[in-house]
Order: C-alpha cells, then structure tokens, then sequence
C-alpha cells in the first residue's frame, strides 16, 4: 500500500512539472499616453491625432496592448495611416490598434489617424478628443488616458 502511495505522488508531481507549462506572467511595464495636440484645421479640412504611448518600464511588455483613438461629434478619424491593421468605427468617432508584444523600456508606439472635420463646424471651435491605452502589462492605469484638442482655424 505504501509503494502505491509513493508512485502515485510521484507520478502526479512528475506529471505537474513536466506535463504543464508554465503560464507567462505579464512583465512590470507602465503604459503612459502622452499628450500631443493635433494642428489645427478649418472646416471640412484633415488633421492628423498622434496616439502617442510610451513604456516608462521598468520592463518590456510581454502582452499586446491596444491603443484607442476618440473624438467628438462633427469630427471624423479616416482609416488610420500607421499602424495599418488599426480599425476603425463605421461612424468614424473611434479607431482601434493593437501593437504587438516587446515595447522595450523607455521606447515609444504611435498611431496615427488622420481626421476630417466637418464642413459645419464653426470657426474657432475647440473640442476634445481622447487617446487611451490598454496592456495586462500595465502597472499604473492612472496615465493611460489623456485628452486632446481638436481646433478649428
């Protein structure tokens, strides 16, 4: 009875370590949106909002994480330019892009995405848009959002 104890603890503890692989664990990275304005533009004219995030580290990321572009009414974001799988919403208020894993310590990711502004949207007008980041890699959600100004020459 002993001997068959014995082998099936070791059967299952030798089948736990060699059977399983280990689950990645997320790395300790920080996701932070920087804050970037776009020029402005007149009505009906183009801008371009630059999603701009920013690993402060202190590690690579190990996930993928994905950056979300918005803006208000009377304003439209086109196919994004940069990254070029990044998708868009039929109405046009928001673009989804999502980076690959490996952003190193200290290196950047941008989007870029280019933005129509409407014919009737009045001169002088300044609006707000946000850029926001998503990763389960990051550490410190309270930098991963920021907003912007889209305005109207």
């Amino acid at each position: 009875m002993l001997r068959a104890t014995i082998a099936v603890a070791v059967t299952v503890a030798v089948g736990a370590t060699l059977g399983a692989a280990p689950a990645k664990l997320p790395s300790d990275s920080d996701l932070a949106v920087v804050r970037l304005d776009p020029a402005p533009a007149a009505p009906g004219g183009s801008t371009t909002v630059h999603g701009f995030v920013a690993n402060l580290g202190p590690d690579r990321t190990a996930s993928p994480f994905t950056v979300l572009i918005d803006v208000p009414a009377g304003f439209t974001l086109l196919a994004a330019s940069f990254p070029t799988d990044c998708v868009t919403s039929a109405a046009g208020h928001l673009v989804r892009c999502t980076f690959p894993p490996g952003l190193p310590w200290l290196r950047t990711a941008t989007v870029l995405a280019p933005v129509q502004v409407g014919r009737d949207v009045p001169h002088g007008t300044v609006a707000e848009g946000h850029v926001r980041v998503f990763g389960l890699d990051d550490r410190h959600p309270e930098n991963n959002s920021t907003p912007f100004s889209l305005t109207v020459s």
